[in-house]
């Protein structure tokens, strides 16, 4: 069944002619408080850093590609971005302490942002930039995701090694937390709402069944050190971002086992985004400032484009938001 989704979602993409534009890269630089912005067809950064708030960590768009949404781990902050005119709208919106991940609703309504020390997410309608909610989650949480159909967002609580499910609806946390790998960081979910997280320091991937909350399997070993996770839009693949070896691993979702060699990119990988079409995809290498460009369909890396200092976050939105 999940094999038979994500051929229906490649064949709908199959329509999309063979020249599309694979997208634009949204690249967070650290110690820089810019994002860089890359066009993916010639994979070179355009116009000037897009300033944002201090430390900017995490990079997440809406769905319908008008806004990105920066997570500014130095200024308890998180910045949206026009995507037509390429600035920063307004002030930044103020969350909680050092907000270390987050995503967009599938409506394009709602932001989430995990606040690691404040041990909250923080809950941003899009259209008002401000803040409407705050849910108490576990400890130290890092990566943050959301279903397909929106109602459920999964919180890695890296210190208690769990994962903390919200319902949306009414934005509280449901039932026991979900126990998963050592240091859980990174989190994606997959077109069938299967939830993959990146577990630091065992260099495993828990992934949870979103049906039942419960962890499915565990993949050992997934990567050294992987923190940055992404599932492909359109094949039964996630890739995750193996900071310990500069590498990136490739999952097969229907049998969740390791395929092929390691892909080699850049120095310390700590975040990889799939183009919305699913052709390439993008890594960022914090200790070479710099992206690498994966083609999904030979798993080798096509060119490397330099950014800012210390990249950690990158998002990619279709052509035309």
């Amino acid at each position: 069944m999940r094999r038979g989704i994500a051929a229906a979602v490649a064949a709908a993409c199959a329509l999309v002619p063979a020249t599309a534009h694979a997208g634009t890269a949204y690249v967070a630089n650290d110690l820089d408080d810019t994002v860089s912005v890359i066009d993916t067809d010639s994979n070179t950064v355009v116009g000037q850093p897009i300033e944002v708030g201090k430390g900017p960590r995490a990079v997440t768009a809406t769905p319908n590609g008008k806004r990105v949404f920066v997570a500014n781990r130095g200024g308890d902050s998180v910045s949206a971005i026009n995507t037509q005119t390429q600035d920063q709208i307004g002030k930044t919106i103020k969350v909680g302490k050092q907000p270390r991940g987050i995503v967009a609703s599938p409506d394009n309504k709602r932001v989430y942002s995990a606040n690691r020390i404040s041990d909250s997410v923080s809950v941003i309608n899009v259209k008002k930039r401000k803040v409407i909610d705050k849910v108490p989650v576990g400890n130290r949480p890092h990566g943050i995701t959301i279903t397909p159909n929106g109602k459920r967002v999964y919180v890695a609580d890296n210190d208690d090694e769990a994962v903390s499910v919200i319902k949306t609806n009414n934005n509280q946390v449901v039932g026991s937390q979900i126990p998963v790998g050592g240091g859980p960081e990174g989190m994606t979910t997959t077109p069938d709402g299967f939830v993959y997280v990146a577990n630091f320091f065992d260099g495993t991937v828990s992934v949870i069944d979103s049906g039942s909350n419960s962890v499915a399997t565990t993949i050992d070993p997934a990567g050294p050190g992987n923190t940055g996770i992404a599932a492909s839009p359109t094949d039964p693949l996630v890739y995750t971002a193996d900071e310990g070896g500069g590498t990136v691993t490739v999952i097969d979702t229907d049998t969740n086992t390791v395929v092929d060699p390691p892909i080699d990119v850049g120095s310390v990988p700590v975040a990889v985004a799939f183009a919305p079409n699913g052709t390439r995809a993008y890594t960022a290498n914090k200790g070479g400032d710099d992206v690498s460009v994966i083609n999904t369909a030979t798993s080798t890396v096509v060119d490397t484009v330099p950014v800012g200092d210390t990249p950690r976050g990158v998002a990619v939105i279709s052509q035309d938001p």
